[in-house]
């Protein structure tokens, strides 16, 4: 019989600690270890109980869970799922929280309502076996290749016409893109991002991206034209295709039903660009669980595209990149620190 995964609950609210406790000890693979109603109290527990991994709230009293969480990465790293409110505020405490080291988020739900309840905790435990495969090395985001010539600025030598670069992520995409979308040079050309995130966060996530990025980043609306130099973002809550018209590449929006359990989905946006049939699609795979993207990147890669997947050892969960490799999507795998280079060295070709 397998160990089972043991989990530390942090929550000053009674009513979601215990929501929490009833719905990780529904999981035969989990077990909750203990409950802590601040960071103090969860250091303490912490120590005593030796858990494995921790949901935690974001608003707490004494200390909020952002200081808790980033002293935690430095004295005892352990996978973290932040439990996040669906406000502006939270959505921007949350992707901070992201970028400090949790592993990923679930949205407190109207507990009122009870399919918002059964939705959330299918998530929560979605998202908890998840967190118990993450490495804890990596929650510092340990990068492999640390020889790269990828911090060095990397120049497009030529004038490049009708080129997309399409990138799709998931658990650990938002790290990870924070480092991709810096190196971009400002004439890098038109860039889409298919992130899974739900709709309350992809535009702070988008406007966070632009803050740090030589390029502009916006959230992508219906109809918008892919420009050089910069990028859209997925909104969450719908797909999003690439359609050609005379005067070039435009985002289409569509509700639709989920794929791979995602909207947005990787694959319905890189199934769009293979339908380009030409190579004018530069497609990057990065980390995530589960295989959305492979399918549409195999497709990409078939009618010519270069195709780019993360390698396992920058990969903070290697689900998506490790099924684009196994079905032969992949041109190259390359570590993250590498990915703006090999695309600038592919252009300049």
């Amino acid at each position: 019989m397998s160990k089972k995964v043991r989990v530390l609950i942090v929550d000053d609210s009674p009513v979601v600690r215990q929501l929490l406790k009833s719905t990780v000890e529904r999981s035969p693979n989990l077990e909750v270890v203990g409950t802590a109603r601040d960071p103090f109290l969860a250091v303490k527990k912490i120590k005593k109980l030796s858990p494995d991994i921790l949901t935690l709230d974001v608003e707490m009293p004494r200390m909020n869970g952002l200081e808790f969480l980033k002293r935690l990465m430095i004295a005892h790293p352990l996978p973290v799922v932040m439990v996040s409110t669906l406000t502006s505020q939270g959505s921007q405490v949350t992707l901070k929280a992201l970028e400090l080291g949790a592993v990923d988020f679930v949205a407190k739900p109207n507990l009122a309502k009870r399919e918002m309840r059964i939705e959330f905790q299918r998530e929560l435990l979605d998202k908890l076996a998840v967190a118990a495969k993450v490495e804890v090395r990596k929650l510092k985001g340990y990068n492999i290749s640390t020889n790269s010539k990828a911090n060095a600025p990397i120049k497009i030598k030529k004038k490049v016409k009708n080129r997309i670069i399409a990138i799709g992520a998931s658990t650990g995409g938002v790290r990870a893109l924070r480092q991709i979308l810096p190196q971009m040079p400002d004439d890098i050309p038109g860039v889409v991002i298919i992130q899974h995130m739900p709709k309350e966060f992809t535009k702070t996530f988008a406007e966070n991206l632009n803050q740090i990025s030589k390029i502009k980043v916006k959230e992508a609306e219906d109809g918008d034209q892919i420009l050089a130099g910069q990028a859209l973002v997925a909104p969450g809550g719908y797909h999003l295709e690439v359609k050609k018209r005379r005067a070039g590449y435009y985002v289409k929006l569509l509700r639709g039903a989920k794929v791979n359990y995602q909207r947005p989905a990787v694959d319905v946006s890189f199934n769009s660009l293979a339908q380009l049939a030409d190579s004018s699609v530069i497609a990057v795979l990065l980390t995530g669980m589960g295989s959305d993207g492979a399918k549409g990147l195999r497709r990409i890669k078939e009618v010519g595209g270069y195709t780019l997947v993360q390698n396992q050892e920058s990969s903070t969960i290697f689900g998506m990149p490790k099924r684009a490799i196994e079905i032969g999507a992949a041109t190259e795998i390359v570590a993250l620190n590498q990915i703006v280079e090999k695309i600038i060295s592919y252009l300049n070709d």
